[in-house]
Formats: C-alpha cells, structure tokens, sequence
C-alpha cells in the first residue's frame, strides 16, 4: 500500500514473490476503498500483501527479500486480513483505510511478529502527526465518496461543509482540535453512507475525547445539533434543508412560526399557541444559546424532551424553551412579553422548571406539575381508588407520595366480613406493580413511594418491602418506601425505651396528631392496650426497632427515614390539615385528606450563574426569583389536573417549589471545599437570600393577584417566617440544635407579608434536579461532586462526565496531562491517593464518600430553617456501619431536619474499568452505526454495594421530581 512506502530501505528490491501471491486481486467484487483525501478506490488485497512485505523488509532488511518463510508468512497475514474485513459484512461494503491498517496491525501482534508490528505501529503514529500538521493527505475536494439521501439517491459527499460544521463547532473553544475530530470521523465514513451516520461520525470523534478536554462536551453538543438542524428544518418545510449554526442566526426567526403551525396540525402544541404574535416571539429567539448545552444535557433534551411526530424531532432549542415560556404565559395580560421574559431565563439557564413543565408545556395536556401527595383510606374503596389516582397522575409525568398509615393493619377486624386484615403489604404490591405498567407516558418510568408511620403495627413488614428474599408477594421491589417517624419515637431510641405498634383502625386519631397532641393520644393508647382495650397491639424495644430500620437502610436502600414533627410543626398550613407523608424524593411537605391530593410545581436555580468574583450576585439572584415565582405562580392555574381532589387543592393553596442546584459547582468557583465551616456558611447565605426574595415576590403576586384561599389562620398571617418556625419547633423538642441567625431585614419582610398577605402558601423545596442539572450542564442540586471522571447512565445511555473546573485548576498548575487522566481512572475518580496534587485541590474537589456527611448535615440544617418545606437530600458513606448510621441519622433528627432521602454507599467491588467508546454512549435516538474506534479507559462505577444495594447514583427512576 502507498501508504507504507515510507517502511522500505532504500533501494530494496521488490520483493520477487509478489506476482505469485494466492490472493486474488479483489477478495470479492464490490468492495471498496476510502483513503483519506476522500477518494474511493477498489478494494485490491494484494496490496495488503505489498504493505507487509514492506514493513518486513524494513524491519529484516535485505535478508528477507525472496525469503520462502516471509513469502509464507505475509501470505497468511493477508489472507488473516481480508478474512477479517470481509466475513463481517456482505458484497459492497467499503473499508477505510485506517479499518484495513488496523486489522494488519491485529495480524502482526497475534503471529507475534513484534519487532514488525513496533515499526509499523511508529509509522502509523508518525504519519498521524505529519496530518495534523497539514503535511500530508490533503483532503480532495468533491472526492469521489458518495452520500445516500433520504430518498435513496446518492450525491457526492460535500466534503467542505463537514469539515466547516467541524470547525464551527470548535470556533471559540479552547484546546480542541478541528484536525483530531475530522481524522476519526473519515475513518468511519464509507461509499452510500447515510446522512444519519454522516452526522453521528464527528459526533463520536468529538464525545471519545472529552475525557482529556472537557470542552469537546461541548464541540458533541455542536456537532449534535447540526444532526438536529437537518431533521427539525427537513420536517417543518417538507424539503431537504441544511443550516449551519451560522445560518441559523437568519434562520431561526421564519423557523419558528413553521415549528408552531407543524405542532399545531400535529395535534402536539395547543392552538392557543398559534394565536400569539408568532413574529415578534421568533425575532426574540437567541441562536447563541444554543452553544450553550453540553452534550449529556442536549442528547438528553434531544431523546425525551423535543417534540416529534413520525419519528422525527421537530423542535429545535431555542424554540423548545419558547415553546414552554409561551405555555407559562398563556394567560398572562401581555402575553408576547412575559413569554419573552420567561424564555429569556430558561434559555439563559439561569433557571430551569421542572421536567413536567418542560414535557407538557404548551401542548394539548398540560399536565405541568412535579409532585403529588395522597392519603390512602381504610376501606376497598379508597384503596383502589387510590391506586387509580396513582395511575392518572402518573400517565402525564407525577412523581408520587402515598400515605398508607390509615390502612388497617395484619390481624385487625374487617366488620364487613367478620374476618381478619391481611394488612397494608398486599396493597402496597398492587401500587408497585400499577408504578410499572403506568410509565408517565412512555418518556420515563412510574415513580411512587410509600410511607408508613413507625408506630404501625405492620412496620416490620414495611421495612422488609425491598429486600431481595422471602415471600415474593410482599416484596415490592420498584417501588420506593420511607418511615414517616414522629419525634417521641426518636426520644424513646434515645431513652432505651419501650414502643408500642398500633392497628390505625384502633387508634384512628395518632395519625393527625402532631406535637404534645400525638404524645398524650399514644400514651393514653398504651395505657388502653395495658388494660386490655385494644384488640391489636405489640410491644417493642424502640432501640431494636431503630436499629431494624437503619439495618433495612443499610442493605437495600430503603425505608428512607423522615420525621413527622418537624414537618408539620413548622408548616404554614396546620390551620387547615396535617402533613401526612412526603413525597416521592423528600422535599415536598404539604397536607393531604381524602378530599385533598397535594400538589407541588417545581423549578430551580442554576446558583452557578449567579455567583459573581466575590460571591452571590443578589441583584441578579433577586431578577430570578420574581421571574420564576411567576412562572410557578403560573402553573398553578394553566395545570391539566386529571384528578378534582389534585385540582381543589391547588388552587385553595398554590403551593409552589422553588429550589436551586450547581451548588457544588458553585463553592468550587469559590474555591470553598465543601467539608468546611464557610461551605455552611455559603449554604445559610445562598438560602436565605433564595427565601428572602421568594417570599418578596409572592408578597408582590398577591398584592397583585390576591392571596391564595386559604392564607387566614396560617403562620404567615401571624407574621411567622419559616425562620420564625423554629422557636414553634424549639417549644415542642427542646434541644433542637438550629442555628437562628439572620442578615437580611426580615422585619420590613414579615410587615409586607402582614399587609399583603402571600400568593403561595408554600414557596420552596429543593429537588434531586436529577434531569434539569444535566439540560444545564451544572452539579445537581445541593449534592456533594460524585466522581471527578466518570461515566453517567441515565435513560439517554452512558456519557463520560468530567469536572471541568478540576481541568481548569490543574491546568493552571501545570498539572493535566495524560498521567492525571490515567491515575484519576484508576483511583475513581478521586484526587486523594495522587501525590503531585497540591492539599488544597485535594480538598476543593473532594467526591462525595470523602466528605464526612456530618458536614451534609450541618449544611442542610442552615437551608432547612429558611425553608417553608424541605429538600432532598442524600448521605453518602464510604465505609457504613451500624454506629456510623445511628449517629448520622441521630444527627439529623436533631439538626432539626424535616427529611432525608437515599444512603448512598461506593460499592468496593463493582468499580469497572472499561473502554471509553464502549461505555460512552450508547445511545437511544441517535444509533451508534459506525465502526468502533480505538480503546481508551474510562470509569463505570455501580450502583449495588458491596454491603447491599444502596441507589444508583444514576438511576433514571430517581429522575421522577425533576
């Protein structure tokens, strides 16, 4: 092959044995070649022949020349080497030439031709460099590689635009490279090549080497889009069309009013869309933004967010974002500006609704609401029909809590049929099973939890839900549970003391009973069962309970543990009901009854963008909040309820969530470690900050829009802030360790909300942002950092994920290099165990089981006391025992939190090591068909523990809030 000339020694002579070769001219007819200027060339295996001969002479000299034993070898090598290119695929195909050198490569390395395959390999490498230096193969324009149409015809690759898309999408972006991308991708690219493997080629060049640059996240992002751009603008106008990102700075603006009129007649957006100034709002698009995503939050946006019909995706970016600004304001007065408005802090990602919201938005149901409370009543009735709300709710996108307390328990009597309860387990696996087979309308899967209060008598068999033996039939083992633990139990563990389990149907009223109430209602049940006044009743060590449900935390994640006090006796609602559960990831706290479904509407923060040099950006921080508290105000009237008790709820209260995420990205801007006193610090500034303005702007809703229905009697009609709540929890439980400080001027607040009144009666609660974090490209929610490389699964495949700002630091420091990238994979990701990186960047990136959760919890505590409900928040642990989780849990209670969600634990056996391009990747929408390229490693981390199986880190089921 031409391409090994460089191998001969000068003045070899041809090798005499080549005119007799055996292998025939074409191995089979139809096979072709593509070198690497683009042209295409049968596919001639007798140069195989004369590219080994060469690379032996090379090696072996003269010596080798007429040799029997070269001749003989090189024949089978050949013959290895077509063999291998050829039983793969069938007549047609076409080889690139690097495919062809690589399978020599493979032949010389398994005959243990070594020396050969040294020199062959530095060749191949030297040659590489010659071409990223322009010194060799320069491509031929309009070369002869033909491209396959969607309507089948073939035309000749446009070779200029690939390459002008490439370079595009590196434009602006330091330490990527044009010439690296556009090198692998001709290696992947054939005769009759499609345009869909056309456009995934650079896409997979870019995505293998974001592990040594984070911004080729970036560059996939681009190059993505390009794909998208071919599909949205073919489909709207019913042609082939092409733009590029450049193009689409003139093209957006007549796009837009084609995407709304194709939604509309596809029975997708609601025509009430179509009725706006269509013009204004697509002059008001900002291409730029596009530019924005990084490849895991566009993939992901492009898999299950864009609308499509007949396969295709319709909906580009920016009109995406617009799509939704325009559902929000719908029924606002000026509608053109608010929309322009809310689209302006969406597509800036300064933040971002909740995943219902950006699903349903705009269309003919929308259903845009996160989170759904239930309580589930005592007879077959409520039962099933809870179960049915359940799938109702769920079919458009809801994330579920259900109270099952009331449900009598194992042994109590049924008077319809004089018999006797099998209790709440064999309900509780119908609800799992209906969480599966009502998938939120294809685009995720069914979410749902369960709480039980922990002085049910069915509790011990609650906590065996999830476990992986015994009886089948009470195993529930989708659906997630949690304990719903009121504070006298905790007191009781912490005085080694006796706890009683109760039937609910003998003691009705423990359910709605909070505070000093509950505590005088259980002991005066205990005393009744003492005296042989109740029918159903055990007694128990609460230690040994304690330590039972720590044990089931530990082993298979679940129950999580949430304590019922603090939640209702810190509620601004308790006028009106009692808080019964929360919901499916923790953070919501609001009153359920069987006239009432609680309802939440969810979105976040990126705090990253409103962190400034020296600090939180409050001016721009306070632009957010008002905008977003709109935006949610919003949701509550446009909402498509699909049950009337969800409906009457929301709108008597208008509870909303507003929560943030990016925080750990925004303690490393920083330069704040996480496991520090000002990383509390931070977390209490940035909270109130986020409270203060909320609160101020649901003040400025009401004065506007009037208060929500229920606001008289509440807590914040007597002037009690959610900081002022404490003292309420402090009077209840003495000894509550909260920090009460305060900077901002609470007093002019609280006399605005007394003369105003509030438009919400909740308004924040912080989310997993599971899915919205990975749109924005930012570290979810208030979670410590994970790994510093890794690998993500989510429902969109496997995506390597690497801490751009790590890069950042250590680049600074001269420190990335491909030895950081190799000892990061094999330490997980983790900074610790290597030397040459300086303490402090050891600290700042820290992963989340270096972090001793104490310090999760003293930062939740300084957040949960500006808050009205609660957050989601998990604790990771290195390495668990049963002390580690009492004291952890312990700590908790008395932190004065309202709730917890998962224990996360790294597995000591199921970190893999694998290749990048085997990992990174496996796309839903966008089918890897193109040859796979070189290994390179990356990390997979797992979720099951060694210990037992905690969460997955990424599991798509935990994405149901946001």
């Amino acid at each position: 092959m031409a391409t090994t000339a460089a191998l001969t020694t000068n003045g070899a002579p041809k090798a005499p044995f080549i005119a007799e070769s055996h292998i025939s001219p074409q191995a089979e007819p139809g096979y072709k070649v593509i070198r690497r200027n683009g042209s295409v060339t049968p596919f001639d295996a007798t140069k195989i022949v004369v590219a080994l001969t060469k690379a032996f002479l090379a090696v072996e000299g003269s010596t080798a020349a007429g040799s029997r034993r070269v001749h003989d070898v090189v024949e089978d090598l050949a013959g290895q080497v077509v063999a291998a290119l050829t039983r793969r695929f069938e007549a047609g195909r076409t080889f690139h030439i690097e495919e062809i050198q690589d399978q020599v490569e493979l032949a010389l390395m398994r005959g243990e031709h070594h020396k050969v395959a040294r020199a062959y390999v530095l060749y191949r490498a030297e040659r590489a460099r010659e071409r990223l230096a322009g010194k060799a193969d320069a491509v031929v324009p309009g070369g002869s590689l033909n491209v396959k149409g969607e309507d089948g015809t073939l035309a000749p690759l446009d070779e200029a635009r690939f390459s002008r898309v490439v370079e595009e999408a590196c434009a602006g972006l330091d330490a990527v490279s044009p010439e690296a991308i556009l090198t692998e991708a001709r290696r992947n690219l054939y005769d009759g090549i499609t345009l869909d493997e056309l456009s995934l080629a650079p896409i997979l060049a870019a995505r293998t080497l974001v592990e040594t640059e984070p911004n080729y996240a970036f560059v996939s992002a681009r190059l993505l889009l390009d794909r998208l751009r071919r599909e949205a603008l073919s489909f709207v106008t019913s042609r082939s069309e092409q733009a590029t990102q450049a193009e689409m700075t003139g093209r957006y603006a007549s796009y837009f009013p084609e995407f709304i009129t194709t939604g509309i007649e596809a029975e997708l957006i609601d025509p009430e869309l179509g009725r706006f100034d269509l013009a204004r709002l697509g002059a008001a698009l900002k291409p730029e933004r596009d530019l924005q995503f990084q490849y895991l939050g566009l993939q992901t946006l492009y898999d299950r967010y864009f609308l499509h019909t007949k396969g295709k995706r319709f909906e580009l970016p920016q009109a995406f974002f617009m799509r939704v600004a325009m559902g929000l304001a719908v029924r606002e007065i000026d509608r053109e500006a608010r929309a322009v408005e809310f689209y302006d802090l969406l597509s800036s990602f300064d933040f971002m609704a909740s995943t219902p919201t950006l699903f349903n938005s705009g269309t003919l149901r929308p259903q845009l609401s996160s989170c759904f409370l239930t309580t589930v009543a005592d007879d077959l009735d409520g039962i099933f029909k809870a179960v049915k709300d359940n799938a109702l709710l769920a079919k458009y996108s809801g994330g579920l809590g259900n109270d099952w307390t009331p449900v009598r328990g194992l042994g109590a009597h049924i008077k319809g049929t004089n018999g006797e309860s099998q209790g709440v387990v064999p309900f509780l696996k119908v609800a799992n099973d209906t969480a599966i087979a009502v998938n939120q309308g294809g685009k995720r899967k069914g979410a749902v939890c369960a709480y039980l209060e922990t002085w049910h008598v069915d509790i011990e068999e609650f906590l065996d839900l999830r476990k992986n033996t015994g009886d089948d039939r009470r195993r529930t083992h989708d659906m997630n549970t949690a304990n719903w633990v009121p504070d006298m139990f905790m007191e009781r563990v912490e005085a080694n003391g006796e706890w009683t389990l109760f039937s609910p149907d003998e003691t009705a009223d423990l359910h709605d009973l909070y505070g000093l109430a509950f505590r005088q209602a259980y002991e005066a049940y205990e005393a009744k069962a003492a005296g042989g006044g109740l029918k159903v009743f055990r007694k128990v060590r609460a230690i040994d309970l304690w330590r039972k449900m720590l044990t089931m935390l530990f082993e298979t994640g679940h129950p999580w543990i949430t304590f019922k006090d603090p939640c209702n006796i810190r509620s601004p609602q308790g006028h009106v009901g009692v808080v019964h559960s929360s919901n499916l990831c923790t953070e919501i706290t609001l009153n359920t009854s069987k006239d009432e479904v609680a309802v939440c509407n969810l979105g976040s923060i990126n705090l990253v963008n409103h962190v400034a040099e020296k600090g939180l950006d409050l001016d721009r921080l306070a632009r957010t909040v008002s905008v977003a508290m709109r935006m949610l105000d919003n949701v509550v009237d446009i909402n498509f309820y699909t049950i009337p008790e969800a409906r009457r709820s929301n709108l008597r209260h208008r509870p909303v969530g507003l929560g943030l995420m990016g925080f750990q990205d925004a303690l490393q801007l920083l330069h704040i470690p996480y496991a520090t006193d000002e990383a509390v610090a931070f977390a209490d500034a940035s909270m109130e900050a986020i409270s203060y303005h909320a609160i101020s702007a649901s003040v400025d809703l009401a004065a506007e829009r009037g208060r929500y229905p229920s606001y008289d009697g509440s807590l914040w009609s007597k002037g009690i802030l959610p900081i002022d709540s404490i003292a309420l929890l402090e009077k209840a439980r003495p000894g509550v360790e909260m920090d009460a400080s305060s900077t901002l001027d609470w007093d002019a607040l609280r006399k605005r909300v007394k003369k105003s009144g509030m438009r919400n009666s909740n308004c924040m609660a912080i989310a997993p942002t599971a899915t919205i974090s990975n749109i924005c490209g930012v570290s979810q929610s208030i979670e410590p950092g994970y790994q510093n490389l890794f690998v993500k699964s989510n429902m969109s495949g496997d995506f390597t994920v690497v801490n751009a700002q790590l890069v950042h630091d250590l680049k600074a420091r001269g420190l990335w290099d491909e030895v950081m990238i190799s000892d990061l994979k094999y330490f997980d990701g983790s900074l610790g165990q290597i030397d040459r990186v300086p303490d402090d960047i050891k600290a700042l990136y820290a992963t989340a089981f270096e972090i001793d959760s104490s310090w999760l919890i003293d930062a939740a505590s300084r957040r949960q006391k500006w808050i009205d409900q609660a957050q989601s928040l998990n604790l990771y642990i290195a390495n668990p025992s049963g002390k580690k989780l009492d004291e952890l849990y312990r700590l908790a209670w008395r932190k004065g939190l309202k709730t917890t969600y998962y224990l996360r634990s790294r597995s000591a056996t199921h970190v893999e090591k694998s290749t990048l391009k085997g990992t990174d990747g496996k796309l839903n929408a966008v089918s890897a068909v193109v040859a796979a390229a070189p290994a390179a490693q990356a990390i997979v981390i797992h979720a099951d523990a060694a210990w037992g199986k905690a969460c997955a880190i990424d599991d798509p089921e935990c994405e149901a809030c946001q």
